[in-house]
């Protein structure tokens, strides 16, 4: 019996309303642990999971017991997003439970002058998005592009990344990652 112990870890921490941040910051643990946790890059010892459960706090029976929904909800009105971001970045994900899923969707909002912070975002999978309004610097590696309404951009996500809302309005977002990152 194989256990995904990277897509439980998502969305038990996604039930408790926690970023990849907050449990890190909680758990004494590193953020890149998180995500390589998540991502089903690493695998934890039975100490380093039992560390990062205390920080939702969940125990370990609790957590090996969680079984998946079988049957999974197909729409989602605007108020039934779940937000995963931090002010003054929202990040508003299609879906609470991305357990076993593949694919994150999420309706990103940046305030004018936000951006990702100044270390470069680095994981494993593929990203996308399209620009809805406002004006989004996306800077991959050493490209860097404003991108306008109705601009795109779709990169593998294991180049080092980072987004910035410029102008003075407001940035929106729809974009789509695999595997779920948040």
């Amino acid at each position: 019996m194989s256990v995904d112990i990277g897509g439980r870890l998502r969305f038990i921490r996604a039930r408790h309303k926690l970023s990849q941040r907050e449990l890190a910051k909680r758990s004494g643990v590193t953020n890149s642990t998180i995500s390589l946790i998540e991502s089903n890059q690493m695998n934890p010892s039975v100490g380093a999971l039992k560390r990062i459960l205390d920080g939702i706090p969940m125990g370990l029976a609790e957590f090996f017991a969680l079984e998946p929904e079988t049957r999974r909800k197909i729409f989602y009105r605007a108020e039934e997003l779940t937000e995963v971001g931090k002010k003054p970045i929202s990040y508003r994900q299609v879906g609470d439970n991305l357990f076993g899923r593949s694919l994150q969707i999420l309706k990103e909002r940046y305030e004018p002058g936000s951006d990702t912070g100044r270390v470069p975002l680095v994981h494993d999978g593929e990203e996308g998005g399209v620009v809805i309004s406002g004006k989004l610097e996306v800077t991959v590696e050493d490209e860097r592009r404003i991108l306008n309404p109705g601009d795109a951009y779709y990169f593998e996500s294991r180049r080092p990344h980072r987004f910035r809302c410029v102008g003075g309005k407001a940035c929106e977002v729809i974009s789509a990652c695999t595997p779920p990152t948040f």
